[in-house]
């Protein structure tokens, strides 16, 4: 998982997903439910063998692109192609929640 921050954004992220999907996992040190949250994400996007890629967030030191995106509550998750998004989730989830995500951004 790669650490992005307001400034390589839009190449992280942006003009990155117009190559291969981009998850985008916005999260905090203090969060718990963000704890439960990323190692799920790692093991489900590992498990893609490189048909998508996993990025993070810390949104205490990037607010700037938190912002953007409205984010009010974390962990949120934003899935890019092309550039857009084009699917997000707020919250915990379970395995089986991260893999169907990700199956309607890789089928």
């Amino acid at each position: 998982m790669q650490a992005v921050t307001d400034k390589t954004f839009a190449t992280a992220v942006l003009e990155r997903s117009k190559s291969v999907p981009v998850v985008v996992d916005l999260w905090a040190a203090w969060c718990g439910p963000c704890r439960v949250l990323s190692p799920i994400l790692e093991r489900v996007v590992g498990e893609a063998a490189g048909a998508v890629e996993l990025v993070a967030i810390d949104v205490d030191h990037n607010q700037r692109t938190a912002q953007a995106f409205g984010v009010q509550s974390i962990p949120s998750v934003f899935a890019f192609r092309d550039g857009e998004v084009v699917d997000s989730f707020v919250g915990a989830r379970s395995e089986r929640f991260v893999r169907k995500f990700l199956r309607r951004l890789v089928p």
